[in-house]
């Protein structure tokens, strides 16, 4: 049943009178972050297999954005709202632009698609369907179809006792219609191929380095006539449905934040449809019945070429093909936590800066929170979990660290989009083991990735350990994302962490934080200081610096403060992986500006901030690593904490990987002032290596050295 709900979330407010020609739109330079991830399944650098596991990336990046921002979109159009973006443009301006975007990267994702085909073929990699099989191929795909597939399996028919189903978001279906050949009549029936049935089914096969891999909907295809017998099919159409993510979990008045979340899930699931993908035969009759039963318009019809779901490859990028991959990479351990032994007296003997997954997250993050819930003289640990994944090893030391009689406290984010049943889930487990959870501010995600462990020592005296992190607690993002984490025991960085957890768990109204930027307390005020900072700098000194890096940029606030610096004579270098909205390189705006994506086998993730005041020696300035992004709802409607770097081995550490990114000539892009990005090109053979590979190698002889020593 369709929810016919129009009610859309109120858009935020722009935080002053802005210039809309100063700003790029948000959804479009998203989009041409989407391009660039697609550029590296085109680039005949990239191994071949990997060249797949972007087309996948790709498509569930898309698929993403169109449930959650052409959801929005469509929201605000039919409900009405004249709200404009910051650039100026209109929702339904947006619709059209955002939709002509869309199609021009299906397109060429389509093209890429098709000449990897011959390219896996020659590395023994077919791709076949059922009609092409001989007799033999065909009887094993009817074998499996009965035993694993057709038991499965739930025909839904259409008819006046039986409305048109419900059709579940992202999933494939295959609409199929019939004649009853004694009634004369036409029938729609429904056949939904099950999640937990694999795309595609490995044909047996004597050669050696031979994959031969049949799809499983043309096996299904070719056995309809089991779900259906004695009626006639006629047609077989496959189809794909995406429905609105969107929803607005923010509710002040909630008792029950846990109960509201689960009730915005069970909303999700029946939210309107936003997008109908089907292939480009369809009978136009056939395309004209779902248009009018999934209540969508024209213009959210996605008209495409094989195939429908690339998730559907990630068996052929599991391939035991190491030659067709990137270079295995194993995390170095530090060497101060090669040895076992206590956590904390590492942490004691001085800050450690970790670089991840250069760095491993295992034997060291993961290895602080075990050793805290088994160490008898920890006595207590907090923790705030916002993607954890599932089989959390944090999860299991909590629980563990309370069944030992410990105070546990975990601030679990229920509100973590896509991840809030997972999140529900675990809740659920830690409470039951007598785990405080709470669920933070409302109206407020905590994004902020931080841990503290209290621990007796030997002398008496109670020390907190603090881990500041910019990624989340998850061992699979970790060996995936690049992210920097602290781990320290300095006073002025621990105390502070104690507030930050008394605010989220208590009433602490606190707002004098005089070490830690806390949104959204004093991070944004703190940052325009310190932009203005460098402008003084600049007049004064001549010389001013401003280096950042992180997922997305948008705020206009902090945009208008980098246009007046860069005015000033500040020279800025912003590394912005995913969107930004800063129009940079404008005469007589934006001159001093630089942009740069990095986009690589690692997803670029961590948030490094640094202002120079003035200095000439570059490690005299300011090193900030945390969890928020330059954007409205970072430094306004989520708890995000960012913590200063005081050690300067630590700073040279930082200095040397911003210096590695910056003389990037394989992986990195240049925003222009028109919106495009131009991938750099090397212009020497050292320059072949981009900045993850030039880090992996840095790392493996960084450590090395310090194990000769």
């Amino acid at each position: 049943m369709k929810n016919k709900s129009k009610k859309g979330r109120a858009p935020r407010k722009i935080d002053f009178n802005v210039d809309p020609t100063h700003f790029f739109n948000r959804d479009l330079s998203w989009l041409q972050f989407n391009r660039r991830v697609l550029n590296e399944a085109a680039d005949e650098r990239t191994p071949l297999i990997e060249r797949l596991r972007f087309l996948i990336i790709f498509a569930a990046n898309l698929d993403e954005f169109v449930m959650k921002r052409i959801g929005r979109m469509k929201k605000q159009f039919e409900s009405g709202l004249l709200h404009k973006t910051v650039d100026g443009m209109g929702p339904q301006t947006q619709l059209i632009t955002t939709r002509k975007h869309i199609l021009e990267d299906i397109e060429n994702q389509q093209k890429i698609f098709k000449s990897l085909i011959p390219l896996l073929e020659k590395e023994g990699v077919s791709f076949h369907t059922y009609e092409d099989l001989d007799p033999v191929d065909k009887q094993y795909c009817d074998d499996y179809f009965h035993r694993k597939i057709f038991p499965v399996l739930t025909p839904l028919s259409v008819d006046t006792g039986h409305p048109f189903p419900f059709i579940s978001n992202l999933s494939f279906s295959l609409a199929v219609i019939l004649r009853n050949p004694q009634s004369e009549a036409m029938i729609f029936s429904r056949v939904k191929i099950p999640q937990g049935v694999s795309s595609w089914l490995r044909l047996p096969t004597d050669a050696p380095g031979k994959f031969r891999f049949v799809r499983v909907t043309s096996i299904v295809r070719n056995n309809l006539s089991y779900l259906y017998p004695g009626m006639e099919i006629k047609q077989i159409i496959p189809f794909r449905v995406t429905r609105n993510a969107d929803i607005d979990h923010r509710d002040d008045e909630a008792e029950d934040l846990m109960s509201q979340v689960a009730e915005g899930l069970k909303e999700r699931r029946l939210a309107e449809c936003v997008r109908l993908e089907i292939y480009k035969d369809t009978d136009p009759a056939m395309l004209s019945f779902l248009k009018e039963s999934l209540e969508i318009s024209d213009n959210e019809i996605y008209v495409i070429d094989y195939p429908m779901d690339y998730t559907s490859f990630k068996i052929i990028v599991d391939l035991d093909l190491p030659h067709l991959k990137y270079r295995p990479w194993a995390p170095i351990v530090p060497k101060s936590f090669q040895e076992e032994g206590n956590v904390f007296q590492i942490i004691r003997h001085g800050d450690v800066l970790l670089h991840h997954p250069y760095e491993s997250f295992t034997a060291t993050v993961e290895r602080f929170i075990a050793q805290a819930a088994e160490d008898p003289s920890v006595l207590a640990i907090k923790m705030t979990l916002y993607r954890t994944g599932d089989n959390s090893p944090f999860v299991r030391n909590l629980i563990k660290a309370a069944e030992a009689g410990k105070q546990v406290v975990c601030l679990i984010e229920l509100k973590a989009r896509f991840d809030e049943e997972r999140n529900i889930f675990w809740a659920n487990k830690l409470e039951d083991a007598g785990v405080h959870v709470v669920y933070g501010i409302l109206g407020l995600k905590t994004h902020t990735k931080i841990s503290l462990v209290v621990r007796q020592e030997s002398d008496g005296e109670i020390l907190s350990y603090a881990h500041v992190g910019t990624g989340n607690y998850n061992v699979a993002t970790a060996s995936l994302y690049t992210d920097m984490g602290l781990l320290t025991c300095d006073k002025r960085i621990t105390h502070e962490v104690i507030e930050v957890f008394n605010y989220l768990t208590g009433s602490s109204l606190k707002t004098d934080y005089h070490h830690m930027m806390v949104a959204p307390i004093n991070m944004k005020s703190t940052f325009l200081s310190k932009i203005k900072n460098e402008i003084q700098c600049a007049k004064k000194e001549g010389r001013g610096l401003i280096i950042a890096k992180m997922n997305s940029l948008e705020d206009e606030v902090i945009t208008e403060a980098l246009y007046e610096a860069s005015t000033a004579g500040v020279d800025i270098y912003l590394y912005v992986r995913g969107f930004c909205c800063l129009k940079p390189g404008v005469k007589g705006l934006s001159e001093r500006i630089r942009v740069t994506s990095i986009i690589g086998r690692f997803l670029e993730h961590s948030r490094i901030f640094y202002f120079s005041g003035g200095q000439k020696d570059p490690l005299q300035g300011e090193f900030w690593i945390g969890s928020a992004d330059w954007m409205h709802r970072n430094l306004h409607n989520r708890v995000e904490l960012i913590a200063p770097i005081h050690d300067q081995k630590i700073k040279e550490k930082i200095w040397d990987f911003l210096e590695v990114t910056a003389h990037d000539h394989r992986r990195a892009w240049d925003l222009l002032p028109s919106g495009e990005y131009v991938q750099r090109q090397p212009r020497v053979p050292e320059e072949e290596l981009g900045s993850q590979e030039v880090m992996m190698a840095k790392t493996a002889m960084r450590e090395k050295n310090l194990g000769g020593e």
